[in-house]
């Protein structure tokens, strides 16, 4: 047996190790098909045998010499691999025969080598692999134990990838590599599958999901994920391998928007340009056709902007609440020219919004809509002073319209912007920075409206401050903020603010003292609320603990609406004060120990 060829190569291991003099030796038995070698990366498909020097058969791939004649597949520079072969298999070429002469440090004797083997293996002598590269390719590792490797053939457009549960249609060939036979061929019309519902292996899912549209690859599954699939009925489950050539056609998109079912936006046809970067996600001007229909009377159509409106699409601007929530949050998801169909239920259709004729109440509906075009809002480059303020104006009506209908969130949206854009705005002068000042007031305090009717008194505290840090003796903020701090059962805090009102400007007065009756009221009925619950834990005397009787303590329930008799002050959203939630008592500890003043029971201990 000649070697006619040493290999002197230097290798980077972890230790730093070398392969050392006549440690590699290759003896070239038939030549392969070009000069082309197989790189770190790619899968190498291979068959081996190993023999002692002595030419003693110690193991083989090969049926012949006792294997199994399923070739061996691995990756260079990822696999568990010997490291002699694979810089041996770095020097081959397609359809090569090749012994390889390698010293124990190299092989299965090498004491980092993971992969135990039989006592009586001789890995401690020099042994000579005959091996025979069948293939090479280059292939991106799907999943971490290399059960799923994928050739790209072509490379697909755009970066969007399917995933659960999006529909996908592809044209598809399987077949089991060993024995070329092909079981299941869809190549001529398409095949169309729904990610997460088993209708095709498990493996060629997680692949495919790394597909874009127009892609076509080679998809490489070992056992473990081959499973069982209901579109595929002739799916050989014991094979060693499958093969899969899968082109990527379509990607049909389907969104849960809210990740429980309750609203589905399914892409019927796709739009121009890529998703999500030229959707309308920020607020734009959006002109629409849509169709209105009751799945659950028989697809009865209620609306139809073709038909209804002359022909002519609706044109709304996002984030003013012209449309349903619904339909809204999935068009802004649409790219031009995009035809879907949103399911909703009357949640997020009309049960918050001006109902149709002929649409029951808590109806479901669906709406198949095209989003024709969409123009996004100008920002402020380029503008004036008098210009933005112009524009904020406009943007601040809207969110007052919004809070006057009870879309409290739309409303807070459209003031926080504003504020948001206005960290770029720089007065020019003493009236612009007093003109600036204000507006960014209002909005504050509109915010921290909003929060108040959220029920976040707490946030709308917050709001308040942002106003009164700059300017302490604003009547409107210490107004604003006392409701919340009687909301939260602050009423030490509350009382405080409305009499810093009245000695700042005597015009407030009414409105103070309206709101200071209100808060007496509201902390007596605390207070009462709080004896009954705590009913006999006074009477006792030190280191007892009076029971309370169920029947004394009344289960936490909605929190009541106490509607003011005088207005706030104008310029704001009006705000209706809360009553305090009977499960908050310990928020009456606020007020330190003038509660067990106010509870005016004597000998009482504190346990």
């Amino acid at each position: 047996m000649c070697f006619s060829l040493y290999l002197n190569s230097w290798r980077i291991l972890k230790k730093e190790k070398t392969i050392p003099p006549a440690g590699l030796m290759k003896a070239i038995i038939r030549a392969g098909e070009n000069m082309e070698t197989p790189q770190k990366g790619n899968q190498v498909v291979f068959h081996y045998t190993t023999r002692t020097t002595d030419g003693v058969v110690v193991e083989s791939t090969k049926s012949n010499l006792g294997g199994r004649d399923v070739p061996l597949k691995l990756i260079l520079g990822k696999s568990k691999m010997l490291k002699g072969w694979e810089e041996g298999l770095m020097s081959m070429c397609k359809g090569e025969v090749s012994m390889l002469k390698i010293i124990p440090e190299l092989h299965y004797g090498d004491p980092e080598w993971p992969v135990p083997v039989p006592d009586d293996f001789p890995k401690d002598q020099i042994l000579v692999f005959e091996i025979e590269l069948l293939d090479f390719r280059s292939v991106k590792v799907v999943t971490d134990d290399f059960g799923i490797l994928k050739e790209v053939i072509i490379h697909g457009q755009g970066w969007e990838t399917p995933r659960e549960p999006y529909e996908v249609k592809v044209r598809i060939t399987g077949k089991v590599p060993r024995e070329g036979k092909i079981f299941f061929q869809k190549d001529q019309e398409p095949f169309h599958f729904t990610f997460g519902k088993n209708e095709v292996p498990n493996g060629l899912e997680k692949a495919i999901a790394t597909m874009t549209r127009g892609e076509i690859a080679k998809i490489f599954l070992s056992p473990p994920y081959i499973t069982g699939a209901s579109a595929i009925p002739d799916l050989p489950l014991e094979a060693d391998d499958l093969e899969f050539k899968v082109e990527l056609l379509q990607v049909i998109q389907v969104r849960d928007m809210v990740g429980d079912g309750r609203l589905i936006k399914r892409r019927l046809r796709d739009g121009k340009g890529e998703f999500p970067v030229d959707c309308p996600l920020q607020d734009s001007v959006l002109r629409i056709h849509y169709k209105g229909i009751l799945p659950d009377d028989g697809g009865k159509v209620f609306c139809d902007t073709r038909v209804d409106n002359d022909g002519e699409p609706l044109e709304f601007g996002s984030g003013e609440g012209r449309v349903p929530e619904g339909l809204e949050m999935c068009v802004k998801l649409m790219l031009p020219g995009e035809l879907a169909l949103v399911s909703s239920v009357s949640g997020f259709a009309y049960d918050k919004f001006p109902r149709p004729d002929g649409v029951p109440d808590g109806a479901n509906v669906q709406w198949e809509v095209e989003l024709l075009s969409f123009e996004a809002v100008k920002d402020w480059t380029g503008m004036n002073f008098k210009q933005i303020m112009d524009d904020v104006e406009k943007i601040k009506g809207t969110g007052n319209r919004l809070f006057k209908e009870s879309k409290f969130d739309l409303a807070k949206a459209k003031y926080e912007k504003v504020l948001r854009e206005f960290n770029h705005v720089n007065p020019q002068d003493d009236e612009e920075g007093a003109i600036f000042a204000q507006t960014r007031n209002l909005l504050n305090l509109n915010v921290a409206a909003c929060h108040q009717k959220l029920g976040d008194p707490s946030k709308s505290i917050e709001w308040c401050n942002k106003v009164l840090e700059g300017n302490p003796h604003h009547v409107k903020a210490l107004y604003r903020r006392g409701v919340a701090y009687t909301a939260r059962g602050d009423f030490e805090e509350a009382h405080s603010d409305f009499e810093t009102m009245k000695r700042i400007d005597k015009s407030s007065e009414q409105d103070a003292n309206a709101a200071i009756i209100k808060l007496q009221k509201k902390k007596q009925d605390a207070e009462a609320k709080a004896r009954k619950q705590f009913k006999g834990l006074f009477d006792k005397k030190p280191g007892e603990i009076s029971s309370v009787s169920s029947t004394d303590v009344k289960p936490d329930g909605p929190e009541e609406t106490v509607h003011p008799e005088t207005k706030p002050p104008e310029d704001l959203p009006e705000v209706e004060e809360q009553t305090l939630h009977p499960g908050k008592f310990w928020r009456l500890f606020n007020s330190g120990t003038s509660f067990f003043k106010n509870i005016a029971r004597k000998g009482c201990a504190i346990l």
